[in-house]
């Protein structure tokens, strides 16, 4: 008879934080996340953010300030974006959370003790033009840990291990 050994603890496995903003890279970085979570045994964080003075929110802000609901607005964007990319069945390993705050701190402090940070090259915000967004490029320079950054050619992970997307 041969010892097989438990799982390791959560704590071991590590988590992994993902930025989600709605956009196309940020959906591919999500779909990174449960692919290396899946191989790994981590858990997933994705994270939006929203703030005053950001572009996440949307030109709807714009209208009527007052009566904008930017968390409930990001949570609703959040929940929409992981129904688009798992459909019914999102990872049991992945979690939503909504901060309020800059993008790139939020992560970069989220991520603090992560095994790895993900995020898509280019955001919702920002100028076409650019290789790398400002989330991205300040993500890579101040995080703790290994950042990946996923642009918009970048392949979908393979399915075997996302399941239906």
């Amino acid at each position: 008879m041969t010892d097989v050994e438990s799982p390791a603890p959560e704590a071991e496995r590590g988590h992994i934080v993902v930025g989600v903003d709605g956009s196309e890279p940020s959906k591919q970085a999500l779909r990174w996340a449960a692919f290396v979570a899946a191989s790994t045994g981590a858990t997933v964080d994705a994270i939006a953010t929203w703030r005053l003075n950001g572009f996440t929110a949307g030109p709807r802000l714009m209208d009527d300030p007052g009566s904008f609901d930017l968390s409930g607005e990001t949570t609703k964007m959040l929940t929409d974006t992981v129904a688009e990319v798992f459909g019914d069945t999102p990872p049991t390993s992945l979690n939503t959370l909504v901060e309020e705050g800059n993008p790139a701190k939020v992560l970069v402090e989220a991520s603090r003790d992560a095994s790895m940070l993900i995020v898509g090259s280019r955001g919702r915000g920002g100028f076409v033009g650019l290789m790398l967004g400002s989330v991205s490029t300040a993500c890579s320079a101040h995080s703790s840990c290994p950042v990946m950054v996923i642009h918009g050619d970048t392949p979908a992970p393979p399915a075997l291990l996302l399941g239906a997307k």
